[in-house]
């Protein structure tokens, strides 16, 4: 299916001021009553023309691909084409808008079972110098499995050499929480976000799964921070705790699965999956520990709460929750020109709630508006593309590619 990538706005022209009328009294115009001109002050001309700013109060969701199986996370090249990953294991390539039928060669084995796979995408920030390209994927068996990231360079459509520069520290079992974002910072550095590996009754070094989350030696329900090439960055915040892996960033976290940086505040924001209700919207902090499973608003999917606390001063609270849950994934901080007037919102993804949350926080932190747009479907990820537009895909077998186009 065809769709034209860039699609110009038609922007009206603010007319020019009339000229500024001239009076006789001083209190109109500062000149003196009797007419006397010598010392009159030039007369204003009118405002050069300029663009509207265009109001844009709602979008409307258009379909431009369909065909994809389970999507999960897009990256545009710099020539405009848009790569596409697939849960079960495939990378696909939109070019000239239109889905090539031909995977791009090079993805290894993947572990596809429940909702592991091949997941997050990222571009190296020199990608068109080392053609680098970075996933995130499940790796191993059913019975022993962890989130790896590698990167690989993109040669045409292939990819090669293929690196595993990350593994998570911790084997667990099952098909349940992988994560995983990937998020460049402006350092260069690499934050990785990881799930704590599953719901009660399953376990993990003896332990239900999710109580790792709260070990900051244990990259389950952690991000993590790396260097390009996965080792260690040398100003990573618990470094020097002797109770904390190095590549600890954040911890405390279930399931993150939208990630995203403010380019213009270097806020990074990050929405995560709770257990029943309890889905959170957080503003990370580094070395910061987010509370689960021990501060949480989720209930036991049996029934009753998993926590008795929602707040400790030694753990950092969620901006917002979602109770019913949202199951939120993918998210953007939308920083264009296609929607002036939502400069700096956040749109967040729903899976369960099958639409996009856009998030107005103020200057405090706090979340002061929010309005759904309605998809009608799970939604995977949302993403600003190059052409300030945002993108959704949704996850079905029967995937779709979104653009969200101005209504108003």
């Amino acid at each position: 299916m065809r769709f034209h990538w860039f699609t110009p706005l038609v922007t009206p022209l603010i007319l020019g001021l009339a000229l500024a009328s001239c009076a006789a009294s001083t209190s109109d115009n500062g000149l003196a009553e009797d007419g006397d001109t010598a010392n009159q002050p030039t007369v204003a001309q009118p405002a050069p023309e300029t663009a509207q700013v265009p109001v844009v109060d709602s979008v409307e969701p258009v379909t431009l691909l369909e065909g994809l199986e389970h999507p999960w996370a897009m990256a545009w090249l710099p020539d405009g084409d848009l790569l596409i990953t697939e849960r079960p294991g495939r990378l696909r390539r939109v070019s000239n808008g239109e889905l090539d039928p031909t995977p791009i060669a090079g993805v290894p084995d993947v572990l596809t079972v429940g909702q592991g796979g091949l997941l997050d995408i990222a571009l190296h920030p020199q990608f068109e110098d080392n053609r680098w390209v970075y996933f995130t994927y499940a790796a191993g068996t059913q019975q022993a499995n962890r989130t790896q990231v590698a990167r690989a360079r993109l040669e045409g459509n292939t990819l090669t050499d293929w690196e595993v520069i990350f593994a998570v520290n911790q084997d667990k079992s099952g098909g349940q929480h992988f994560g995983s974002r990937l998020l460049w910072l402006p350092d260069g550095t690499l934050l990785v976000a990881i799930g704590d590996g599953g719901n009660p009754p399953l376990e993990v070094a003896g332990d239900l799964a999710r109580n790792q989350a709260q070990d900051p030696q244990n990259h389950l329900g952690a991000v993590v921070r790396l260097n390009d090439d996965g080792s260690v960055p040398a100003d990573n915040p618990l470094l020097n705790r002797s109770d904390a892996d190095p590549l600890t960033w954040s911890y405390g976290h279930r399931n993150i699965q939208g990630l995203a940086l403010d380019p213009e505040t270097g806020e990074i924001w990050s929405t995560e999956h709770g257990a029943r209700g309890g889905d959170e919207l957080n503003l990370l902090e580094p070395g910061a520990n987010f509370g689960w499973p021990v501060v949480t608003f989720s209930e036991e999917y049996s029934g009753g709460p998993i926590s008795d606390q929602t707040s400790r001063p030694d753990m950092v609270d969620p901006v917002t929750y979602w109770t019913p849950a949202t199951a939120p994934s993918g998210l953007a901080v939308y920083r264009g020109d296609r929607y002036p007037q939502w400069q700096g919102h956040l749109f967040a993804g729903g899976l369960v709630s099958q639409d996009v949350r856009r998030l107005e926080v103020d200057a405090s932190g706090s979340l002061v508006n929010e309005t759904p747009i309605s998809i009608g479907q799970r939604v995977r990820d949302v993403r600003q593309g190059p052409d300030g537009f945002l993108y959704v895909l949704t996850d079905a077998a029967n995937g779709q590619l979104i653009r969200l186009e101005p209504s108003s």
